[in-house]
């Protein structure tokens, strides 16, 4: 069960929209940042944890990999038709896998606002804050 350092939130950034996850381990860092990347689509409150979906990346470093999550959960969401609102996140080295949950897109109850394209490396960080919480954040092209 998430602490009370977990958080997500959007930032400031052009025509772009950037997103943030707060979490005691970088894993939580990922998992809010990902629900965070739901809410610039719809709300995550409505969107049901029913279909589990399981993603896996692996890149040369954790800003990397946190890029190559969040494009796995894009395009997880892109070619099965579904928000996602629920994330368990492994993170081994620089070796990810997790599993998501989310339900198909019901337009006319979710109200997707956006389609997002991609993570970018625009703003990317992961990084431990001095009272011990991860960051993980950087900009999606919307």
């Amino acid at each position: 069960m998430p602490g009370e350092d977990v958080a997500w939130e959007h930032f400031a950034h052009g025509a772009d929209i950037g997103v943030r996850g707060i979490g005691a381990t970088q894993a939580e860092a990922f998992e809010e940042a990902a629900l965070a990347m739901t809410a610039v689509v719809a709300d995550p409150a409505r969107v049901a944890a029913r279909i589990p979906t399981d993603l896996r990346c692996e890149a040369p470093d954790v800003e990397l990999l946190f890029a190559d999550w969040l494009n796995a959960v894009i395009y997880a969401m892109a070619t099965h038709d579904l928000l996602l609102s629920r994330f368990e996140v492994r993170i081994h080295g620089h070796a990810l896998t997790a599993r998501a949950w989310g339900e198909h897109v019901d337009r006319e109850r979710h109200q997707p606002a956006v389609e997002i394209k991609g993570a970018t490396y625009t703003a990317l960080s992961v990084a431990q804050r001095g009272d011990g919480a991860w960051v993980a954040q950087c900009v999606v092209d919307v």
